[in-house]
């Protein structure tokens, strides 16, 4: 956990607004319009560096991010610089708008999804050493530097004590699976396609041995890094739902071993396919071997994996004192025509304004 000062946030000027680089638009400023000042930092902008000095010395802010990806470019959320990871696209952009690097920024994301795994509702943190008044410009910011397969979708101030890996209370995922004798080439990417016709209810039954707290040894793939965890985890529920030609796999669990999930789902197709039966389940987890599972499935492919949300303690997502309100992004709307501009389309004549002769 990063030693944090209390976060307590200035109050906005009266009459102030964010500014866009000079030299980012043509050698001109321009107003962002949106009636409040955001201390974001763009190149070259004297206003952000005034905001920097008048924060408290020594004071750090945390900013909480709920994110969408598609991850079929990505090799996967944890940073490396090449080829691309969703991490490193994030950071890229934050470092550009806050002129902070990443090891200021600390962006630590909830889980470390896979490569080709998706995401609706990741959810990350990052610090900063100077608030926000306003969050809007920020999220707006982040967006039009991030590419077009990746968006923050809610950007809000974090408690000191908020942390999003480790304040984690539960976490679900969705596995698809298109269960039709023709792929539907829209779901290409988005979804596994069995061409066998998959037994539903053995998936259920198969999907209750799962429910419950259990040493899940047998579906955890190793891992390659120094973190020892716990292979003792708590499975909420396991659903099977048909929509149609598209079948939903939803599983909440207090927390999930490396590819669980897709070994999770991987013997649930051989149990679908009617391959196996439904208790073989409740044999593979007793066997805590991961060569079990191996004798009768493979891991399914990440593209039909997204990790759908995030959930904490309503404490722990509670804003700081001050903190500026959440940002959901922007909506546009077109200006309604004034009364003066429209008495211009409709003269006395029935000839529009603009094309009358003098």
């Amino acid at each position: 956990m990063l030693g944090l000062a209390p976060l307590r946030f200035a109050s906005p000027p009266p009459r102030a607004a964010a500014a866009v680089s000079a030299a980012a638009n043509g050698g001109h400023s321009i107003s962002l319009g949106d009636g409040c000042h955001c201390a974001v930092r763009p190149p070259g902008v004297k206003d952000a560096d005034k905001a920097r000095a008048e924060t408290t010395e020594g004071a750090s802010y945390k900013w909480r991010m709920v994110i969408a990806y598609d991850g079929t470019k990505f090799k996967g959320w944890q940073y490396q610089p090449s080829p691309p990871t969703i991490q490193c696209s994030i950071e890229n952009a934050l470092t550009r708008i806050t002129k902070l690097d990443r090891k200021e920024l600390c962006l630590v994301g909830a889980g470390r999804t896979d490569t080709g795994v998706h995401a609706w509702g990741q959810v990350a943190h990052f610090t900063t050493p100077f608030s926000y008044h306003c969050l809007d410009s920020m999220h707006s910011a982040i967006n039009g530097l991030l590419p077009h397969e990746i968006r923050v979708r809610e950007i809000s101030a974090a408690r000191p004590e908020f942390h999003a890996r480790t304040s984690t209370k539960s976490k679900i995922y969705h596995y698809k699976i298109y269960n039709g004798p023709v792929m539907d080439p829209f779901h290409n990417h988005y979804a596994y396609h069995s061409a066998y016709k998959l037994n539903s209810q053995a998936m259920r039954e198969a999907a209750k041995h799962f429910v419950g707290t259990h040493d899940f040894t047998s579906f955890a793939n190793a891992v390659h890094n120094d973190r020892v965890r716990s292979p003792i985890k708590k499975i909420v529920r396991f659903d099977v739902i048909e929509m149609g030609a598209m079948l939903q796999l939803e599983v909440e669990g207090t927390g999930f071993l490396y590819r669980q999930v897709r070994n999770m789902v991987a013997l649930l197709l051989q149990v679908g396919k009617e391959a196996l039966p439904p208790d073989i389940v409740a044999k593979i987890i007793a066997a805590r071997d991961r060569k079990e599972l191996a004798k009768v499935a493979l891991s399914a492919p990440p593209h039909g994996l997204y990790l759908m949300s995030v959930n904490y303690d309503k404490e722990m997502l509670q804003p700081p004192e001050g903190a500026p309100h959440i940002s959901f992004g922007r909506t546009h709307q077109i200006s309604k025509f004034s009364e003066k501009q429209d008495h211009k389309f409709r003269p006395s004549s029935g000839i529009p304004a603009v094309f009358a002769t003098a």
